[in-house]
């Protein structure tokens, strides 16, 4: 039986590493060592960026309902509570776009969530 060597994948490891490894600068574009490196830390990077980009999303959904609200004269909170307390269940990011594209809808949610609360 013959030996089978493993140059053709080692080949296909090696080019797989260094095409995402495409536009990095220096030698970390070119030595496979170096590469690998630094396609490791940019995926764990990139794992983390997906986790932050849910929550920096959130921030601002948060931040938008909260300047209509204070058009409205309420706050936050007791605006998401008298929404929870009237039966309304709109998430966060559609709450946002309410507020900015339907402005007197969202008076009417906000009225809604003052009539909850009394």
């Amino acid at each position: 039986m013959a030996r089978i060597k493993g140059a053709m994948m080692t080949r296909k490891r090696r080019n797989k590493v260094l095409k995402l490894a495409k536009g990095y600068y220096g030698s970390k574009s070119s030595l496979f060592k170096t590469a690998k490196q630094a396609v490791m830390k940019s995926g764990q990077y990139a794992y983390i960026g997906r986790k932050q980009k849910k929550r920096e999303f959130r921030k601002l959904w948060i931040t938008r309902i909260s300047a209509a609200c204070k058009m409205n004269g309420m706050n936050y909170s007791t605006f998401i509570n008298g929404l929870n307390k009237a039966g309304v269940t709109l998430n966060r990011k559609m709450l946002s776009e309410i507020a900015i594209s339907d402005p007197t809808a969202f008076t009417a949610l906000t009225e809604q969530a003052k009539a909850a609360l009394k």
